[in-house]
């Protein structure tokens, strides 16, 4: 017989999907696993979690350790220029500490009013509109990377030892 039957080519074709599904299976974990950068993993989300301050009423968001790791590498490629571990090389005095965001006017120690802040930069005293740190349009941050990337810097304002300050030298 030049052509299978029907029976056996559906069989064939379940065994092969059921194949696929067992590689896919064990790739996908080991890749996702790969994808989540080690710093993130030990300091920012060792449970694989994350409950990062949400609003000024004390409201939290979890946040996976895939979205610190983006919002790490959003991070990296947008503002580690000027906040190289969570100091402020245009203007020292301050930084991406926990007290120095809380500090400002408004606060920006919450994702709500990080991302206020990265949507519309003012002074540290709100007095006025500045320009050391870029406007980010949602044209160029939709507003899932702009959380992604507020979580991992308050996050790592809580978490990271030494983030926002000057390493002394004795």
């Amino acid at each position: 017989m030049v052509f299978p039957s029907f029976k056996a080519s559906i069989e064939r074709l379940i065994s092969i999907v059921c194949v696929l599904c067992v590689v896919w299976c064990s790739i996908v974990p080991a890749a996702r696993a790969e994808a989540i950068n080690p710093d993130v993993k030990r300091y920012l989300a060792p449970e694989g979690t994350a409950a990062v301050k949400l609003d000024d009423r004390g409201n939290t968001r979890e946040f996976s350790a895939e979205a610190l790791t983006r919002g790490r590498a959003l991070f990296m490629e947008n503002c580690a220029y000027c906040h190289a571990n969570g100091l402020t090389l245009p203007f020292p005095a301050v930084s991406l500490t926990r007290e120095d965001l809380a500090g400002a006017t408004p606060p920006r120690d919450n994702i709500q009013a990080f991302v206020a802040y990265l949507r519309y930069p003012m002074t540290y005293d709100g007095s006025e509109e500045t320009f050391w740190c870029r406007e980010v349009p949602e044209s160029w941050l939709s507003r899932e990377q702009i959380e992604e990337l507020a979580a991992f810097t308050l996050q790592s304002a809580e978490k990271i030892p030494g983030w926002g300050t000057v390493p002394s030298r004795f």
